[in-house]
Parts: structure tokens; sequence; C-alpha cells
């Protein structure tokens, strides 16, 4: 089955998926669920509208470049309490958890050709801005790939589409020489996540998903020295 692939890189990123109250967490690599939603906003597909096509493609990530954990506050003054109140006193502190300077390869696998291009094509021209996770979070690059040799459509599956595909940024220098971490969903073995969209996301519902770590090497090196090439960050 044919691949679409994305890069999703920038100065911060966020991929929640267990958030609960005031703390705002982060997974290592992107959520599905923040991969679909960025879909949604390149198509301009409202948040009342089914997302079942895009939930049935198969997702892995690569990460070129890990992401360093951070952590900051956002503070909000006055609370709203129970009796529908506000508190103008209380100041609420809430902690947010990002990635800074990460970049990923996202491969997502399914057997409809043309939905795949479709998707290409809107983020080439995306209907809304797109977000890496939060809203704040802008891409540095492009998240269409248009670089040779597979220009963002892999015809082959989404092992060979990770494994093809060459690098869209340079590992740091602490991970050089290492093999490249990956995270491919599987339908029976790995780690659950609960992060498969079951709806329109204005009902914010999300469901579990296995997801199988490995690793990848013998990785390609850019053909190009584009604006966004790796060759420009060494």
């Amino acid at each position: 089955m044919p691949t679409l692939l994305l890069r999703l890189a920038g100065p911060m990123q966020s991929w929640g998926t267990t958030s609960r109250f005031d703390e705002r967490d982060t997974q290592l690599e992107p959520s599905k669920s923040g991969v679909v939603g960025l879909l949604c906003a390149a198509l301009g597909r409202d948040r009342a509208e089914p997302v079942d096509d895009l939930a049935a493609l198969r997702m892995g990530v690569r990460v070129d470049r890990e992401g360093v954990p951070m952590r900051d506050f956002q503070t909000a003054k006055g609370l709203l309490i129970a009796t529908g109140k506000v508190q103008p006193e209380r100041t609420v502190v809430s902690p947010r958890h990002y990635l800074a300077d990460a970049a990923f390869l996202i491969g997502l696998e399914g057997a409809d050709a043309a939905l795949l291009q479709a998707l290409h094509a809107a983020l080439l021209k995306p209907v809304w801005p797109l977000a890496l996770g939060r809203k704040a979070f802008a891409p540095g690059c492009p998240a269409a790939l248009v670089d040779p040799p597979f220009h963002g459509l892999h015809p082959g599956t989404l092992e060979q589409a990770l494994q093809q595909q060459p690098l869209i940024a340079q590992p740091r220098r602490i991970h050089a020489g290492r093999p490249l971490r990956t995270a491919v969903e599987h339908p029976t073995q790995g780690a659950q996540r609960h992060d498969q969209p079951t709806g329109p996301y204005a009902l914010r519902r999300f469901g579990p998903r296995l997801v199988h770590p490995g690793e990848l090497s013998h990785v390609p090196q850019p053909l190009d020295a584009g604006p966004c090439s790796p060759a420009r960050q060494a």
C-alpha cells in the first residue's frame, strides 16, 4: 500500500495524550490524534465533520532529531468555581510540557491512493494554519515533503517508506551514528496509546491503539540542499 510522508519540524512541539486539569503533557513523538488534527486543518475540515477516513490510516514515526523536553508555566488570574462565581484573587498555574527543536518523519499508509494524493495537495496549500500540537507552535519547515526521490508519496509500505526516505534533519551530536528511533502502529504488538480518533473532534473521543517501538540504521542522506534540507544544517 502507498504511504504519505510528512515532515514535522519546528522550534517547539507538544503532543499530549494524557493531560488532565491544568497539567499539559507531551509524548516524545507526535500523537495520531495530533497528526489527524493537522490533516483536518490542511483540508479545512470542520471539527464537527467525521474523520474515519483519516483515522483508518496506519501511522508510523521516525525520529530524525530527538526533541529536548522542556517545561514552562502559564498563569490565569481569577478562578471560576462550581457556583458559577469568579474568585478574582485566585491565580491558577498551569504547567505546560513541550519538545524543543525536534524533527519527525511521519508516514501514513492506506489503500486509497487518491486520498493520500489529496492530503499531500492539501499540505502544500493548507486551508487553515498548521500547528505542531498547539496553535502557537508553527512548523519551522513545510509539512509537505517535495524532495526527491519520493516527493512525499512513497509507493511502498509504511516500513519501507520510513527506511528509504532520506533524512529530514541532522541528529544531535550526542545521537550521531546511532540508529534512528521509530514508533509504528501495529495491530497486535506494542505499547497502548490512547490517541486513536473515534469520532468528530468536537466530541473529543479517542480510543486505544498499539504502537511498536523500533530502530532504523543506514537511512539515506538527503539528495539536495534545499532551504529545509539537513545539508543546510551541517
